[in-house]
């Protein structure tokens, strides 16, 4: 289930979509007379393209995103764990550990080590398995070598290495954390969709969103695949978003039904 859902998440994003109406349009094109069509779907795949990598529509939509969450500044709270969510990485021994890491996954950990070096005595969690072609090495462990390299105590850390989405990582937290109070680091677009799986979990982390990407500076309008990547991350939370609700609805309407169940019997 989850590499399914992997799957069909990666070919609903922006460019392979995009690509994919391109590549229809010219098969369209070159194996039929519908040549109307095949032009529709080819300027739908080109347009579209140059839309998803235009800084003004992909900082209008993701900056609403990233500010739902203020930056972290400090708790008068005592803190006993500080969480750091994990995202990607690659395992190449020709890189530095600073290269196997994504560059998402290092803004989140250096601004987790910032926090937890505000509060002594808390606990450094790391979180994240390794994925398909891990070679053994959890996201956690790898995260967990840099923290130990920038001068974080082997035994302030805590590894969560099964982990392989949000809603894992949350509840493994809550098994941990219980009724202590923990700051929860990951990025600001997806703070919101992560607290409403620690919510569900029991928990209630303080945000400390980070890897912000949507400057209100706009200053570019020329297309560029860094503002491609804005819109695939603005799509990605979406789509996270529309599954929470949509699992929320089933598990609401499953929870209606047993109770009107229960009644019934009751009543008999």
């Amino acid at each position: 289930m989850f590499i399914l859902k992997k799957i069909i998440s990666t070919l609903i994003m922006p460019l392979p979509f995009l690509l994919l109406v391109g590549v229809i349009g010219l098969c369209v094109l070159w194996f039929t007379r519908r040549k109307k069509l095949a032009s529709i779907l080819i300027s739908i795949s080109l347009i579209g393209i140059f839309l998803c990598s235009f800084q003004p529509l992909t900082t209008f939509l993701l900056r609403p995103l990233e500010q739902e969450n203020s930056a972290f500044v400090s708790t008068t709270k005592p803190i006993s764990y500080v969480m750091v969510l994990g995202n990607d990485q690659v395992i190449d021994k020709t890189f530095p550990i600073t290269s196997e890491l994504s560059q998402t996954a290092i803004a989140r950990l250096v601004e987790g080590i910032r926090i937890f070096r505000m509060y002594p005595g808390a606990k450094l969690i790391l979180s994240g398995y390794g994925g398909i072609a891990s070679h053994g090495i959890s996201h956690a462990r790898l995260m967990a070598h840099l923290a130990i390299a920038l001068g974080v105590n082997k035994r302030d850390i805590l590894l969560f290495e099964s982990t392989k989405d949000t809603k894992e990582e949350a509840f493994q937290a809550a098994d941990v954390v219980k009724d202590k109070n923990m700051i929860l680091v990951t990025s600001a677009s997806q703070m919101s969709r992560a607290l409403y799986y620690f919510h569900q979990a029991g928990l209630q982390p303080i945000a400390a969103p980070t890897n912000f990407r949507a400057s209100n500076n706009i200053r570019d309008f020329v297309p560029d695949s860094t503002y491609l990547t804005q819109m695939e991350i603005v799509e990605h939370e979406r789509l996270g978003q529309l599954w929470q609700r949509i699992t929320r609805l089933l598990l609401n309407s499953k929870t209606e039904h047993s109770q009107a169940e229960k009644a019934k019997h009751e009543t008999l």
